[in-house]
């Protein structure tokens, strides 16, 4: 019989649209290649529903509602954690004794309910959560959203303390791990980069036709840097640009139809963000996370298949990717290299120092085989 693994999700893990669910959708492909028995088990809480797309990955599906705050807001547990206890969850994952692949340190308020003495449990840390919720709650304009996120950053940094450790933490980044052994004190913390969908450097020489940011523009951080990029880049190197990406707000609509030169794409398809990133010629990507964690998906795409990567310190620290990237420190040094790449055509030796950069690294089924000796 093959091997049968569970994976909980915290999230819909289809369509692959967003970075978390880029790294759960690509380890769910790669453990069907390997013919491993998958049993996914999600909560759905949004739009993106029950796609029948994941039937053809999985053995089982089997699809949870998480509670809405007025049930599971707690003084103690994290909204992200409390929302996503489930009996019924627990009963399933204890009617056998396959491995546990848990999704995101949300998933793992569960365990506390469960005897894992005797159980492999693997869980994917996709970065460190209370300084992302503390990144968020900077970048929120709305002071309601930023007391909750506030909030929400503090119980996450005080649940991390008690996480079990008899379970294996796979962290996507070097920094990450430290903070998990450092500060919570956990043992049993490995290195599990993240899952792209690129597998190979197939970026194009030459020059392309524009400059582009892409990423989730409903998320705050995002949002801030594409209108940093527009409103104190973008007035001093006065090239085409676009910015593309999910759910952009009206503000930043707003803010993108003051530059002639810039042009919004909202809510693209995966073909037509693909489209984008391989025709651009340069990519804009700051970040304004001071408390660096994670691996941004969005670097990757633009170095797996984009050309020029115009970046900042905190996109690329501890990444070993920098030198596949120009660097700039403010504005004025994003246009200024902006300005002296525009007519510089992307060339071989380019792509060929982000294949030794990159490497195996981000190989997917070689990560799994790795994942697997943790699992099994």
């Amino acid at each position: 019989m093959s091997r049968q693994v569970h994976i909980v999700c915290l999230d819909v893990p289809w369509p692959p649209d967003y970075g978390g669910v880029i790294d759960m959708m690509n380890r769910i492909m790669a453990f069907k290649r390997m013919g491993v028995g998958i049993h996914l088990h999600y909560f759905s809480y949004n739009e993106r529903g029950t796609p029948p797309e994941l039937d053809q990955y999985c053995q089982t599906v089997n699809v949870y509602q998480r509670e809405k705050p007025g049930k599971s807001l707690s003084l103690h547990l994290p909204y992200i954690v409390a929302s996503r206890i489930n009996k019924e969850l627990i009963s399933r994952l204890e009617a056998d004794n396959h491995p546990i692949l848990l999704e995101g340190i949300h998933c793992t308020g569960i365990l506390k309910e469960m005897n894992i003495s005797q159980r492999k449990v693997v869980v994917r840390m996709h970065n460190e959560e209370s300084v992302y919720y503390k990144e968020l709650a900077r970048a929120e304009q709305g002071w309601l959203k930023k007391l909750y996120f506030y909030n929400e950053s503090r119980l996450i940094r005080k649940y991390s303390h008690h996480l079990p450790h008899e379970c294996v933490y796979a962290c996507v980044s070097q920094k990450d791990i430290q903070v998990l052994k450092n500060d919570y004190h956990l043992e049993k913390v490995e290195f599990l980069p993240t899952f792209p969908a690129w597998q190979n450097v197939c970026s194009q020489e030459g020059l392309g036709n524009f400059c582009l940011y892409h990423g989730n523009l409903s998320v705050p951080e995002n949002e801030e840097a594409a209108a940093w990029l527009i409103c104190n880049v973008f007035t001093k190197a006065r090239v085409p640009f676009i910015v593309a990406g999910k759910k952009p707000s009206k503000k930043l609509q707003r803010i993108a139809g003051l530059c002639q030169h810039t042009c919004l794409v909202a809510n693209p398809s995966e073909k037509e963000m693909n489209d984008l990133v391989r025709k651009a010629h340069i990519h804009t990507l700051p970040c304004f996370n001071k408390g660096i964690t994670g691996i941004r998906l969005k670097l990757l795409h633009a170095l797996f298949e984009g050309r020029h990567c115009v970046v900042n310190e905190p996109m690329v620290a501890g990444t070993g990717l920098e030198e596949a990237c120009h660097i700039g420190s403010n504005a004025n040094a994003f246009a200024s290299i902006i300005l002296q790449l525009h007519n510089h055509p992307y060339s071989r030796e380019e792509t060929i120092l982000r294949k030794q950069l990159l490497g195996d690294t981000y190989n997917n089924d070689k990560n799994t085989r790795q994942l697997s000796q943790w699992l099994w």
